[in-house]
């Protein structure tokens, strides 16, 4: 059995039960949460709104408490989430869920979709040029195989 095979898990074939949206705040990350929040409303699933924390090696930021910043980001994520659903809460009936996991955005999400035991995952398309490199998270999401991932432009 290979290692992308030893990870699958199926619930059954009434669609996903659980969708995972990773959030970094970009405006592609937004409409992919938004995309994620009306799949999961139509699907009767749990929508699992992650944002990763960026790890970086003490020293790299030059005294600048990245932990703080990164805190900021999450805090300002959840509540910019719970005000949207506040407002939408008489139209908008979603089952949803923030989560905060450390790491680099792919090890992340992939540690969320594997402990959230994800039925699909929805990502916004990389703005960044340096994916070019390495590899944009959901390209290689994609290509992990483990599960449906949504790239939303």
């Amino acid at each position: 059995m290979t290692e992308q095979q030893s990870h699958r898990f199926e619930r059954g074939t009434d669609g996903p039960k659980v969708i995972v949206a990773g959030m970094d705040g970009s405006d592609s990350s937004m409409r992919a949460a938004a995309y994620a929040a009306g799949l999961a409303r139509r699907q009767h699933a749990r929508l699992a709104l992650v944002y990763v924390q960026p790890v970086i090696p003490s020293g790299a930021a030059l005294g600048v408490p990245i932990g703080d910043t990164t805190g900021e980001v999450a805090q300002e994520l959840a509540d910019e989430i719970r005000e949207s659903a506040e407002r939408l809460k008489d139209t908008w009936d979603v089952r949803w869920e923030f989560h905060t996991f450390r790491g680099d955005p792919y090890n992340g999400l992939v540690s969320a979709a594997d402990e959230l035991t994800a039925d699909a995952v929805v990502v916004g398309a990389s703005e960044s040029a340096g994916h070019r490199f390495i590899g944009s998270v959901a390209v290689r999401l994609v290509k992990a195989g483990r599960w449906p991932v949504t790239v939303v432009p």
